[in-house]
């Protein structure tokens, strides 16, 4: 009977020892769900976004390269980023009414103007951004439109980046693991990954006396691209598996590479037409490679029930594996007593009863 009840004492010890941080005798469990069933749908989007994603950052880069351009007096860059930006201006509308099914449910999105939804927010840029780019080309292609266009050039200042960014909040605001705990790098990644591909574009479409400012964006872009990804990955720790395995590894790793390489090619390519043109054309597809990856790795994150459950448990608890605030619960006889010490979180203490005699 001694025995027993020196082995009880001893496992409460134990226990108790653990509440204090010393030692815990409860192994860590592995974050999973029920019959290891994914925890979150899957994403609902048609790949028309992915694309999305790649024109519009392209678009978004574009008018206001076209602006500084025409500003400084660089026309030829100027006609050739407002196209660019007009076609980006008309594409992504239909891609997006695309995913969506009817044009209707596009225009039932304006509807309303909600500053905390960036989908709300982005259906507005967009419907912005396309009548400002119509005007811009009208202005630096046809010369019509003066005024309005100069006003539209002010404007591609703001409605740009919004346009290359808005889509990064817009999934960062989800509740897809790898997007979600990303949602302050995203933003970082699609506009040097717009700047990079709209730059190497126009680079590849310029000719060489006029292709300075799209070349130095190109090269810029691609090199805050690679540093902006890797750290990225780096903050996301376990939950980046998804750029490192399948096909968005792949697409991850090609973006990567054809970045690096685009980046070398277009910055030793001003007297070289032809690695300026291919390093051009090299960036702009490492970008539809990241996007691509980006919205894949969605998916794979979404069926992974460890990507949802662990990040949720590590913020209820600290590196001890114990909770980060309690409520005290102990008992002294035959009634519990309840003492409150910090919101949210539940600590028991054993009663102190005595042990049995032998």
């Amino acid at each position: 009977m001694s025995t027993s009840g020196q082995a009880t004492k001893s496992s409460v010890a134990g226990s108790r020892r653990g509440r204090g941080g010393e030692r815990s005798m409860v192994p860590a469990a592995e974050p999973r769900s029920y019959y290891g069933e994914p925890v979150l749908a899957r994403p609902v989007w048609t790949p028309e976004i992915a694309w999305y994603f790649w024109v519009g950052g392209i678009g978004g880069a574009a008018a206001p390269l076209s602006t500084l351009a025409s500003w400084r007096g660089n026309d030829v860059l100027a006609r050739r980023a407002a196209l660019v930006a007009l076609g980006a201006g008309v594409i992504s509308p239909v891609l997006l009414i695309s995913d969506l099914g009817r044009p209707s449910r596009f225009f039932n999105m304006l509807r309303m103007f909600k500053v905390t939804s960036p989908m709300s927010v982005g259906s507005w840029i967009l419907s912005a951004y396309g009548p400002a780019a119509g005007f811009i080309a009208g202005r630096e292609v046809l010369g019509i439109f003066p005024r309005i266009g100069a006003a539209a050039h002010v404007g591609s200042l703001l409605l740009g980046p919004a346009l290359s960014t808005y889509t990064a909040a817009l999934i960062g605001n989800t509740a897809i693991p790898v997007w979600h705990e990303a949602h302050t790098d995203l933003p970082g990644v699609f506009a040097a990954s717009s700047a990079a591909s709209a730059g190497g574009l126009l680079a590849a479409l310029t000719p060489e006396a006029h292709v300075g400012p799209a070349q130095r964006l190109g090269v810029a872009g691609a090199v805050a691209e690679l540093a902006l990804v890797q750290r990225m990955e780096q903050r996301l720790g376990p939950l980046a598996h998804p750029y490192h395995e399948g096909v968005p590894g792949r697409l991850a790793h090609g973006a990567k590479a054809l970045t690096a390489l685009g980046g070398v090619a277009l910055a030793a390519g001003r007297r070289r037409p032809a690695a300026r043109i291919g390093g051009g054309l090299a960036l702009t597809a490492a970008s539809a490679l990241e996007r691509w990856a980006i919205y894949k790795a969605g998916f794979v994150s979404a069926d992974e029930p460890k990507d949802t459950i662990g990040p949720q448990r590590e913020r209820l608890t600290d590196s001890d594996g114990k909770p980060t605030s309690y409520v005290r619960v102990t008992q002294h006889g035959p009634t519990p007593n309840h003492a409150v010490t910090s919101p949210g979180r539940v600590e028991v203490e054993e009663p102190d009863l005595p042990l049995p005699r032998a």
